[in-house]
């Protein structure tokens, strides 16, 4: 029984029952919050479900919170085959190479210098008198700012020349349509002239 119960089959397993009666409960809450027809009932099955899943796990209890199994892989098998380390000059067959055990040592070591140097670095920027630079980004902005301001000034500029065209070009027609009707004036007064 106790090989069920941790093996990796039951644990989804409890996870998964959990999680479906958890959606019950916030169905039947639902349910009853928006004063639908079965309220009563869906609640009640959802906080029933509830009570059998807090029940479940008080009987059964947490599971470690350690990690072994990094170390000495196999350990998160309950069934596994790995022998126990022997202490001193036993008679088992499991050999722990010295080796190993130093390289995992000097990594650990290194990365452990790796974080202290990141801490001072960290430590450093804490101690920093940032001040100065809090003046530098408001000027930063203030130049953006008025670049912003700039740029709109060109564009309405760019919009009125456009504009400025548009208007020589009707005046330009126009001017066109008066020389034409001038000259015919002209003509008319010369032939009654005549």
């Amino acid at each position: 029984m106790a090989s069920f119960l941790k093996s990796k089959g039951f644990k989804y397993a409890k996870n998964f029952v959990i999680g479906v009666g958890a959606a019950v409960v916030l169905v039947g809450a639902l349910f009853k919050i928006m004063s639908w027809k079965g309220a009563d009932t869906a609640l009640t099955i959802g906080l029933l479900v509830e009570a059998g899943l807090f029940l479940m796990l008080g009987i059964l209890g947490p599971d470690p919170d350690y990690y072994w199994q990094k170390m000495y892989p196999g350990l998160d098998d309950y069934n596994s085959e790995m022998e126990p380390v022997a202490m001193g000059s036993g008679g088992s067959s499991v050999k722990l190479s010295t080796e190993t055990l130093e390289s995992q040592q000097e990594r650990m070591i290194a990365e452990l210098q790796i974080m202290a140097k990141s801490m001072s670095s960290l430590k450093a920027l804490q101690e920093a008198d940032f001040g100065q630079m809090g003046d530098q980004v408001k000027k930063m902005g203030q130049f953006y700012a008025n670049l912003n301001q700039a740029m709109e000034n060109i564009n309405s500029s760019l919009e009125d020349t456009k504009v400025y065209k548009e208007q020589l070009s009707a005046l330009n027609s126009n001017l066109g349509s008066l020389n034409k009707v001038y000259g015919n004036m002209l003509s008319a007064m010369a032939s009654i002239g005549k």
